[in-house]
C-alpha cells in the first residue's frame, strides 16, 4: 500500500474516493496542464483514471501515488512510478497554480526523494520538464539534478529529462 508521507508543512496522503473533485479540478486546470506539457483531458477519462488509482493502482501496488495536502487543503498530485520516459523511476508533481512559488515544489520532492530512497531502495529518480517551463527547470537546478538529454515530441515539443541521486539530494 503505498504509504502517507508527511514533511514540515505536507502530508502526502494516498487517494480516497472522495478525493475525486480534488484530482479532476487540479488536472483540468488550464495552467496545471500547459506547463505539465499536456493536453486538457476529458473530465469523464480523469474520473476513470482516478477510480482506476483505487481499484487497480492501489489494491496490485503498480507504483506510489498521493494527494498533497497542506493545512487540510488540497494543493497537488504527486507519484513515483516507472514510465516508458525513462530508464528507472520518475518522479510526477503537479501543484495549483495557488501555491506556486511558496517552496510548496521543492517540499514535494524533498518528500519523494526521501521515499524514494527510504522506502524504495532506489539510487536516483528522473523528472521530465517541458523546455519552456523555467520555474520548474529553476527548481531542478536548485536541488541538484543533472540534465539527462532533451526529448523532442511528435509535435515538436522539448521536454528535459533531469536525474538527481536520491542519496546526494540537497
Amino acid at each position: 500500500m503505498t504509504p502517507t508521507l508527511k514533511t514540515e508543512r505536507l502530508d502526502f496522503k494516498p487517494y480516497r474516493l472522495e478525493d475525486e473533485s480534488h484530482f479532476v479540478a487540479l488536472l483540468r486546470n488550464e495552467e496545471v496542464c500547459h506547463w505539465m506539457g499536456q493536453d486538457m483531458v476529458p473530465e469523464a477519462d480523469l474520473r476513470t483514471a482516478f477510480r482506476a488509482l483505487l481499484t487497480d493502482v492501489y489494491p496490485t501496488r503498480r507504483f506510489d501515488v498521493w494527494g498533497v495536502w497542506w493545512q487540510e487543503t488540497y494543493i497537488g498530485h504527486a507519484e513515483v512510478k516507472k514510465t516508458g520516459n525513462v530508464d528507472g523511476h520518475e518522479l510526477i508533481v503537479a501543484l495549483a497554480p495557488a501555491y506556486w512559488g511558496q517552496g510548496m515544489g521543492t517540499e514535494v520532492v524533498h518528500g519523494l526523494l526521501r521515499h524514494a530512497a527510504d522506502n524504495l531502495g532506489l539510487k536516483e529518480a528522473y523528472g521530465m520538464v517541458g523546455a519552456g517551463n523555467t520555474a520548474s527547470l529553476a527548481l531542478c537546478r536548485r536541488l541538484g539534478f543533472r540534465p539527462v538529454r532533451e526529448v523532442v515530441g511528435e509535435d515538436g515539443t522539448v521536454t528535459q529529462m533531469v536525474v538527481i541521486s536520491t542519496t546526494e539530494a540537497t
